[in-house]
């Protein structure tokens, strides 16, 4: 190109950008030409604020995920204190649908809205639910006011937010992939992704110095409720923010011309071509964003604090660290996927976290808890027990009951996170561990002392595990930090790697008319199956083999699986008409 061509592209680059929404086709650029490619463009003010608009439901609802686990305490003992067991299992089973079930709900609910009415409406409509019912959770009257309509309305809010986000975060990215061109929406929609480190970072901004000034006596008693409160300041600007946008170019294209759906789910989910691409969404994308994902951000956290011991305030540091100084490589995943290609990179993305996962969480233990490697090799555990009696432990709500000799065993070791092998016993028999020349004998929950059968022992395991040199705290002094902190930022980077890339493949899937309902679905079934189901699966396995890695083989099949599925099946999207 000569250096004539080129003066002509940059005067030409203005008007260009301008036409850039007008000369869209089903979210595709139309005519782009080799001289458009010379300079990367800067993003216009339009587009800068409807990221920032965008991105503010993922603060909010990172925001609130943040908090009910950093106040999980307090929650418990202001909303759940009084409830019998009977009544806690409906409301645990009722809590967990809040999270899990009710997200690929809303998914339904409010693609249908935004592809029938409007991205905007809609999410206005998606940040205002999920943002009172954060900012109501500070105001319930605890157990000893109200009673049992404490804890259930409390559930009811967390059901409500999980509506509100299963429309949220796919018109999020929608959003900001609708208002601008197609050769950087890659690097446009990583912003979004990217914000999730926001909501994490603002959240310890305002737990911490309230918990520190306040004491813990009165945070504990009523302090706890700020965080919540505050969440209204966050709202409020969001909801400013948005209502000074338009409504999407694409949105107001497809209505001018009379091409919208008349039904979104029944297009999405009733014709064969859109369903193919929903379960290739499913089974390839978001199974392996999803798990690699959680398992880079949730399952290191369960491993260093309950496996390996290390202290939480320690543990909640190196994640934290890793998590903000990682979220960057969002934007180089999104720039990337924009270069080369998203099926490239989320292929690249899925591989990394099949091949390395294995060897970076050993990495973690060596690092992160040295003595617990000598403990392995000098003085290995046995568990002899019925395999009749040995039962898969998968408790994704955490209510229930495994009471054979083999289950409480083979539990207590892999809550105590302690490797062991299994030896077979005679049917019948009560299980038993072996540490070394120490043995110590199980019970079943059915045994009429079983109360007293079980302190016995948990006391003798725990005595006999630290003779050995197990279950005691990683000594701090023997962290390698720095290490530690490098592993965990190269098991977060796996997850931002396949998750921009993979988000945005799955907003370039689907067309104009569906889009909304379409990626809602797939994105919010895979992050609730796959990933939200990770550390219960993973736990199971553990329990059952007797290995403390073995759990991570079900984010490592699932990755491996799923880059076989998009190698396979999924079609490039970034260059497709």
């Amino acid at each position: 190109m000569t250096g004539f061509t080129r003066i002509k592209a940059i005067k030409k680059w203005g008007m260009e950008m301008q036409k850039d929404q007008a000369t869209t086709s089903g979210g595709h650029i139309v005519g782009s030409s080799a001289d458009q490619l010379v300079i990367r463009r800067r993003m216009t003010a339009v587009e800068k604020r409807v990221i920032v608009a965008s991105s503010m439901g993922t603060v909010l609802e990172l925001y609130e995920f943040f908090l009910v686990g950093a106040l999980s305490t307090e929650i418990a003992r202001h909303f759940f204190s009084g409830v019998n067991p009977s009544t806690g299992f409906i409301l645990a089973l009722l809590s967990f649908a809040a999270g899990f079930v009710m997200r690929p709900f809303g998914g339904m609910v409010f693609g249908r809205f935004g592809d029938l009415i409007g991205r905007k409406r809609t999410f206005l409509a998606t940040i205002l639910i999920m943002g009172v019912a954060t900012f109501t959770m500070g105001l319930l009257p605890g157990f000893e006011t109200i009673g049992v309509a404490s804890p259930i309305l409390f559930v009811a809010m967390r059901m409500l937010q999980g509506l509100a986000i299963g429309g949220e975060f796919g018109g999020a990215f929608i959003y900001v992939a609708e208002h601008g061109p197609k050769r950087d929406c890659g690097f446009r929609v990583s912003w979004v992704v990217a914000t999730g480190a926001g909501g994490l970072l603002l959240s310890l901004l305002v737990v911490l110095p309230l918990r520190y000034f306040m004491g813990e006596s009165a945070f504990s008693d009523w302090g706890w409720r700020l965080p919540f409160l505050f969440s209204v300041v966050i709202l409020l600007f969001s909801l400013w923010i948005r209502l000074k946008l338009d409504e999407s170019p694409e949105f107001l294209r497809i209505k001018a011309e009379g091409k919208m759906s008349k039904s979104p789910i029944s297009e999405t989910l009733g014709q064969w071509d859109n369903l193919k691409l929903v379960l290739i969404a499913i089974f390839g994308v978001m199974m392996c964003a999803a798990t690699i994902f959680y398992n880079g951000q949730l399952y290191t956290m369960f491993f260093l604090s309950k496996t390996l011991k290390v202290d939480a305030a320690t543990t909640n540091l190196l994640v934290i660290s890793a998590t903000i100084l990682t979220a960057p490589l969002y934007l180089v995943s999104g720039l990337m996927s924009d270069r080369v290609g998203r099926k490239k990179v989320l292929i690249a993305g899925c591989l990394l976290g099949a091949l390395f996962t294995m060897p970076l969480f050993k990495a973690l233990t060596h690092y992160a808890n040295p003595a617990l490697e000598r403990a392995e090799r000098e003085a290995p555990i046995v568990v002899s027990a019925d395999p009749k009696e040995c039962a898969f432990q998968f408790d994704p709500t955490g209510t229930a009951k495994f009471t054979s000799s083999c289950d409480i065993v083979t539990s207590s070791l892999a809550k105590a996170g302690l490797n062991y092998r299994s030896q077979t016993l005679a049917p019948g028999d009560v299980a038993r561990i072996q540490i070394g020349a120490d043995v110590i004998e199980g019970y079943r929950a059915s045994d009429s002392d079983a109360a007293a059968k079980a302190v016995k022992f948990g006391a003798s395991l725990a005595a006999t595990a630290a003779k050995h040199g197990y279950g005691r705290a990683a000594n701090k002094d023997e962290i390698n930090m720095p290490m530690v902190l490098l592993t965990l930022m190269a098991l977060i980077s796996f997850g931002a790697i396949v998750f921009t890339a993979g988000v945005t493949m799955l907003v370039e899937m689907f067309p104009t008319r569906i889009r909304y309902t379409a990626i809602s679905i797939p994105y919010h079934i895979g992050s609730a199956v796959f990933g939200g189901f990770l550390p219960a699966i993973s736990f199971a396995i553990v329990a059952a083999t007797g290995n403390i890695y073995s759990g991570l083989w079900y984010p490592i099949g699932a990755a491996a699986l799923s880059m076989l599925i998009i190698i396979f099946f999924a079609k490039e999207t970034k260059d497709a008409a």
